[in-house]
């Protein structure tokens, strides 16, 4: 049998089309449908019901529907196999969710009922697979109160980072405001420079210091003292970001100058470039013994023409960067003289003597940022 060209086309044409036309009926999804009601059995009216993925994405809408023959009824069309959840909001009169899976053949009949619960019961994500549908047990009230959970979380953790910042700010404000706060060790060099800081390292020869600025090498024939001063945390002062820059401490109080005592002024004024003249010889030693008590010890000389007594060291602390300051004194350890009056003191100096003096500071006394000194002593005849 012989077909011609023009009639085979036809025929090729004909089975592409059926075959077009069959795999679209095959596509065709389900349908899925159903009625609300609330707690009554009363049919609800004009109201949203969605079908939802699992992942919360939106299927489809519809509104149930209030004619006599729809009323309470929805119906989606076109579905395709899987799970899904059907979720009604009915306002007042409550909500309702409910999982189905959708497979081959349609889904009908299905009964959503609104209820109103208070507590809030936790949802299972776990697709089950059943014949026609299945209860959900959830509420209307989990979305919203899922986001108010994770608007929550968010705001803590912002608080918990600002809180972090501003608790850095105020260290970097107290290590500017006050060095102490950080690095306990004062270093005086014999140039009259003071350096706050860390030491890191040290030998026989160099100290390696950490600074605000940086890590320095100092040499130890350079260093004076180095003091340990740590300053409490409730004596630390605060001051005003505004003012911080031209910032200041407050000048150290000034002692009485020393008194001179005789019979007559004008012998003074006569001897005067041969009056006692007592100095600092060296430096002021520093130290800690066992208890914690801090030990100043040096060596007093008077390099003047005539006798000293009661040669004594008045110490001023500085307590804190406000400007508070303590006094204690010391009387030096020199040579016994007897007066006419009958007192005999251990504290006299005579032109070209030596004595020793030493300051106990005891633990109870507290911490303090620095000291200054000044030498006093009495003249008679």
């Amino acid at each position: 049998m012989h077909v011609s060209g023009e009639t085979m086309k036809k025929i090729l044409l004909v089975i592409a089309m059926c075959t077009l036309l069959s795999t679209l009926l095959l596509a065709k999804g389900a349908t899925v449908s159903g009625i609300v009601t609330d707690q009554d059995g009363e049919k609800v009216l004009e109201t949203p019901v969605l079908l939802l993925k699992e992942d919360g994405t939106a299927v489809g809408r519809e509104e149930t529907g209030k004619g006599f023959r729809k009323k309470g009824k929805f119906k989606f069309e076109d579905i395709l196999p899987g799970t899904y959840i059907i979720k009604v909001e009915g306002g007042e009169a409550g909500s309702a969710n409910q999982r189905i899976t959708v497979g081959a053949d349609d889904i009908k009949d299905l009964e959503l009922i609104l209820a109103v619960v208070e507590e809030v019961a936790p949802v299972s994500t776990t697709p089950v697979k059943v014949t026609g549908s299945e209860p959900v047990a959830a509420t209307g009230q989990d979305y919203i109160l899922n986001e108010l959970s994770f608007e929550l979380k968010k705001m803590a953790a912002e608080i918990k980072h600002m809180n972090s910042e501003l608790e850095n700010l105020k260290a970097m404000s107290k290590m500017w405001v006050n060095p102490l706060a950080i690095y306990s060790k004062e270093i005086i060099i014999k140039n009259g420079s003071t350096i706050f800081g860390k030491i890191v390292y040290q030998d026989e020869k160099t100290l390696k210091v950490e600074t605000l600025v940086g890590y320095l090498v100092l040499d130890r024939s350079t260093i004076v003292r180095i003091i340990d001063n740590v300053v409490s945390e409730e004596m630390q002062e605060y001051v005003p970001e505004q003012i911080r820059d031209s910032y200041s401490p407050p000048p150290m109080p000034k002692l009485a100058e020393p008194r001179y005592t005789g019979a007559a002024s004008t012998e003074w004024a006569a001897g005067k470039r041969y009056s006692a003249n007592c100095v600092l010889v060296g430096n002021i030693n520093e130290s800690k013994d066992n208890q914690g008590n801090v030990v100043f010890a040096g060596e007093i000389k008077n390099i003047g023409g005539r006798r000293a007594d009661f040669v004594k060291v008045d110490f001023v602390f500085r307590k804190n960067w406000s400007g508070e300051t303590k006094t204690l004194t010391t009387f030096i350890r020199g040579a016994f003289h007897t007066f006419d009056s009958g007192i005999t003191t251990d504290a006299t100096l005579l032109p070209g003597a030596v004595g020793n003096f030493e300051l106990y500071v005891p633990h109870s006394f507290g911490s303090f940022i620095g000291y200054s000194y000044v030498i006093d002593w009495e003249e008679y005849e």
